[in-house]
């Protein structure tokens, strides 16, 4: 299905941890609110939500949390999605943590692809950005899923004065692996309005300068805004999803649902559309219809632009753990 902007929508991000729903000290950073499992949707629900969503044209799903592998029963939601008609593609984006743990029934599930998020080799730095010591069991993660030929992707936020200076090594990742690094600005939302963001056209700059030979790298890495390059000598590449710097928003093709059930048509802007309400209140051909139309309503609402370039008409304030980013 298009939204009113001509752009076609096919990809769904599903959260399916919010908040540290779950007690879990591989879950979330400290300090977060924990969310009654009663407020978030059933596996049940978010598969009726995904055949609505299939119906409309969406045919690639991710898999998000907070942190989703700490949910039970996660691999086996996505066995689900997987079978279901129209659906062509189940990923997933995790810490890493607990990866290589639920590798086997994720690769039974027919996982089609991974993404880590890691923004530091540090150890200590990534006690500090984490507050956990679990550095070697991701790096572990990452390796236990090239051995099995899963298809990854390592997502790296870099911030001034924390681990700005890490890019070099870093990118380093790709050389001997056949893996995607991706550097991410960070986005002016939630808590990411009081971190100082780098410019990934500097990083690329200084890329060109540290390897002369780079050159475009043209090749589908995926289904999102990510532009890549490629190194002599690299056996994997390096991308950039540049929010800030690099508006994408003409080329915008996702939705993302909440694990309470807000169907969310933009990153940038507070508005959602509640889907929990009519999936508990309605039944049969009622709540059909009304899934049908909500999903409908809210690929037409997708506005034409973000507007991070001024954070005065940002109207998200949640934290992106809740929004499922």
């Amino acid at each position: 299905m298009f939204d009113s902007f001509g752009r076609k929508i096919e990809y769904l991000r599903i959260s399916i941890t919010d908040r540290c729903n779950l007690r879990c000290r591989y879950c979330m950073p400290n300090g977060i609110d924990l969310i009654s499992m009663k407020d978030i949707l059933t596996f049940e629900e978010i598969v009726e939500v995904a055949k609505t969503a299939s119906s409309l044209g969406i045919t690639r799903l991710k898999i998000t949390g907070g942190e989703p592998l700490v949910r039970i029963g996660c691999t086996d939601l996505i066995a689900q999605l997987k079978a279901l008609d129209g659906i062509e593609e189940v990923t997933l984006t995790t810490n890493g943590i607990l990866l290589s743990k639920y590798l086997d029934p994720l690769i039974r599930s027919g996982i089609d692809a991974v993404n880590i998020s890691l923004d530091t080799l540090d150890k200590e730095k990534y006690k500090t950005i984490t507050g956990f010591d679990h550095l070697e069991d991701v790096m572990q993660s990452i390796d236990d899923c090239l051995l099995n030929g899963i298809r990854l992707k390592i997502n790296t936020v870099l911030q001034q004065d924390l681990n700005d200076d890490e890019w070099p090594d870093l990118v380093m990742l790709a050389k001997d692996k056949p893996l995607d690094i991706r550097f991410i600005e960070i986005m002016p939302i939630g808590q990411g309005a009081y971190f100082k963001p780098v410019s990934n056209d500097d990083i690329l700059e200084r890329l060109k300068i540290q390897f002369p030979g780079i050159v475009e790298d043209e090749r589908k890495h995926g289904n999102g805004p990510a532009k890549y390059v490629s190194i002599p000598g690299f056996t994997g590449s390096v991308g950039f999803i540049s929010a800030i710097h690099g508006k994408f928003c003409s080329s915008c093709n996702r939705l993302r649902l909440t694990a309470v059930g807000e169907l969310k048509p933009c990153l940038c802007f507070g508005d959602t559309i509640d889907l929990r309400k009519i999936l508990r209140n309605t039944d049969g051909s009622e709540r059909h219809q009304l899934l049908t139309d909500t999903f409908q309503n809210a690929i037409m609402s997708k506005p034409e632009s973000h507007c991070f370039e001024n954070r005065s008409l940002i109207t998200e304030n949640k934290r992106m753990i809740s929004i499922g980013g």
